[in-house]
């Protein structure tokens, strides 16, 4: 599909939910998908101001708090991204999500610690959530915690072993844990699922004997 067709496909589905909205102005599920659809789009002030007011219309909507903070974290509004998932916080039923986002946020404002903790409870709440154990993996890196990475980066590829990021942040905590071998084996794994790996890590990991 052309990237034409593609944004005209999007503002035709916008008008539908637009519509929709307008037909049902209490409806916090058309309001939700108009916000989603409105992020798709690059429409991040709409998506905010779609997903305000399924806020009042429930504010306890733990899920309109989560993408509510995603819209954020895009806009590099770190502080809202952080409150707004926080506030999921209080509301989630599992909040193994809203952990996960805490700790990206954490990672982005260099806090490694507060990250570390955020990605743990979202293992603990669910531990077969992949993406929170790549992330782990990549947060005790930056750490230098690397026993703790390198067991944090096999669950991952374990739980979701066709995400490519997987394969790539393993192969970095081998790198760390200087077993070259197993690094340039999950290189490869990466790249042959289409991970971009590095080109100065790969250089590194070939460097060593």
């Amino acid at each position: 599909m052309s990237e034409t067709q593609l944004k005209e496909d999007l503002a035709k589905v916008i008008e539908e939910m637009e519509q929709k909205c307008q037909e049902n102005p209490d409806s916090i599920m058309a309001h939700h998908h108009l916000a989603l659809v409105y992020r798709k789009a690059g429409r991040h002030n709409d998506a905010i101001r779609e997903l305000k007011r399924c806020l009042e219309i429930d504010e306890q909507s733990a899920e309109a708090y989560i993408n509510l903070g995603a819209v954020y974290f895009e806009l590099g509004k770190l502080d809202e991204a952080l409150q707004a998932n926080k506030m999921a916080l209080l509301y989630a039923v599992n909040p193994a999500q809203a952990h996960t986002n805490i700790g990206l946020i954490m990672q982005q404002k260099g806090e490694q610690d507060k990250a570390i903790d955020a990605y743990t409870k979202a293992t603990h709440h669910d531990p077969n959530l992949a993406f929170a154990w790549v992330n782990l993996a990549s947060a005790q890196i930056m750490a230098g915690n690397f026993a703790e990475a390198l067991a944090a980066a096999k669950k991952a590829v374990e739980l979701d072993p066709d995400f490519p990021m997987t394969h790539n942040n393993l192969a970095v905590a081998y790198y760390y844990s200087r077993d070259f071998q197993s690094a340039k084996n999950s290189i490869a794994e990466a790249s042959r699922r289409g991970y971009p790996v590095d080109p100065n890590f790969i250089k590194a990991v070939n460097e060593e004997r």
